[in-house]
């Protein structure tokens, strides 16, 4: 099946009335619903990302491996203080990620952040979000109201259109790890923890109307709130017994210190917290430098080595070395000032796009000056994808306008071992990054031609 002619299709069929009829269904949803980031709607346009089920099962298939290297370099962090330099963990990191959560996994609840171009299946994974991966019942609701459209009514007659919803499989996740904590089967009461001024706040009332559904107590709850007293951690009257973590581990410290009631309940074993403390390992963009560095190529058995080297772009350690590159020794500095238009820097511990420079964007003086900070600090420089582009329709003054627009592959992972679903951002800016105002949050669907 093709997908440009499922693409085509759909556009074909967005005549000026059904284009005006979807959109305002769109707005009126949206506006229901709470599909906002802050004040600004989650989508600007009318269609969903289509993929096909062979570039589906690719997606999938291909993370499997990649996961279980993940994996052991994680483990070995946890296991080996001098491995774990390479991750360039602060003290504090260094101390929590010892605690032991209670059960098996590092990362539970994951997101991988990818450039898949589906002409040719060029696929590349440029982060690792094993910290608080956003999003999962956003696209969910989206893929609600994007079903509802009259425009998906028509597409309907011509294509089957398979949703991925992935809330479900959040909610047995934290349910997993609340068992394996000690839980057994009582029911936990689960805290949404993060900062009640956060631009994600709407999604965390998404969540916990859902987890509230399916007879689950849940509350959402700001870290300066909560007490910790007698081995209860409490918000008010309400005992959190497993939390759902949204808010940052960075943040949390620098806010509340290593004794903030959370940190506290969380290292006596009195509270189940998803992610643990340990997810911190592979949420530093560091993770990427240490799969792809030649020195630690024999962690990882030829499947694994084959997918890293296929769909892990060349990532390093900023800093004075010689390494490995297509190949041939190279002198990493004079590299990376020699080839600025193919390489990115990036801060090891931040997001929302905040300190990523891209050399193809930057002159000359700035790109030198950005790999003179990128060497006094923490940062990776990773070698330049390809961002594939797709044509997106939307109304513009009551006209409608298609054009094409960068899009990224963001697939949900679960019990670090297996993709459920998919975020798809689209931009004109090639960050790709909603937080950092860069566009719009589609869902994506599944299709094949009736």
């Amino acid at each position: 099946m093709s997908l440009r002619d499922a693409i085509r299709t759909y556009h074909d069929l967005l005549t000026d009335d059904l284009a005006a009829a979807s959109q305002e269904q769109l707005d009126s949803q949206m506006r229901r619903r709470g599909l906002f980031f802050g004040e600004r709607p989650l989508t600007s346009v009318l269609r969903p990302r289509f993929l096909t089920h062979d570039q589906y099962n690719y997606l999938r298939r291909s993370i499997r491996p990649l996961l279980r290297s993940f994996r052991k370099i994680s483990e070995a962090a946890v296991a080996d203080p001098v491995f774990a330099e390479q991750f360039d963990l602060y003290d504090w990191e260094k101390e929590l990620i010892q605690v032991n959560p209670g059960y098996g996994e590092h990362t539970p609840l994951t997101r991988l952040d990818a450039f898949f171009v589906t002409d040719n299946n060029e696929l590349k994974f440029t982060e690792y979000n094993a910290e608080v991966p956003a999003a999962s019942a956003y696209n969910d609701v989206l893929t609600s109201v994007f079903n509802g459209m009259p425009v998906m009514g028509e597409f309907l007659r011509h294509y089957v259109v398979r949703p991925l919803p992935t809330r479900h499989s959040v909610m047995h996740v934290l349910l997993d790890a609340f068992r394996q904590w000690g839980g057994g089967n009582e029911k936990p009461r689960i805290g949404i923890l993060d900062w009640s001024e956060v631009p994600t706040y709407s999604e965390f009332e998404l969540f916990e109307d859902y987890f509230k559904s399916q007879g689950v107590e849940c509350r959402i709850v700001d870290p300066r709130n909560v007490a910790y007293k007698n081995g209860r951690l409490t918000d008010g009257d309400y005992h959190i017994t497993l939390i759902y973590k949204r808010v940052l581990i960075t943040e949390l410290i620098e806010r509340g210190g290593m004794d903030h009631p959370v940190v506290q309940a969380v290292r006596n074993g009195d509270v189940c917290m998803v992610n643990p403390f340990r997810c911190k390992i592979l949420y530093k963009k560091m993770s990427l430098a240490v799969l792809s560095d030649e020195r630690n190529a024999h962690m990882f058995d030829e499947d694994e080595m084959r997918v890293i080297k296929t769909h892990i772009p060349w990532t390093r350690r900023v800093e004075e070395r010689k390494t490995i590159y297509g190949g041939l020794p190279i002198d990493l500095i004079p590299f990376i000032h020699k080839y600025q238009n193919q390489l990115v820097l990036k801060p090891n511990d931040d997001y929302g796009g905040h300190g990523i420079v891209l050399g193809w964007q930057t002159n000359s003086s700035g790109w030198e000056q950005a790999v003179q900070e990128a060497l006094a600090n923490s940062y990776i420089v990773q070698e330049r994808v390809v961002i594939p582009e797709e044509p997106y329709p939307s109304l513009v003054n009551g006209r409608l306008q298609i054009y094409d627009r960068m899009y990224d592959t963001a697939p949900f992972i679960f019990h670090g071992d297996y993709v459920d679903g998919c975020l798809t951002r689209l931009s004109t800016d090639p960050l790709l990054n909603v937080t950092a105002g860069g566009g719009s949050s589609v869902p994506t669907f599944v299709i094949e031609k009736r």
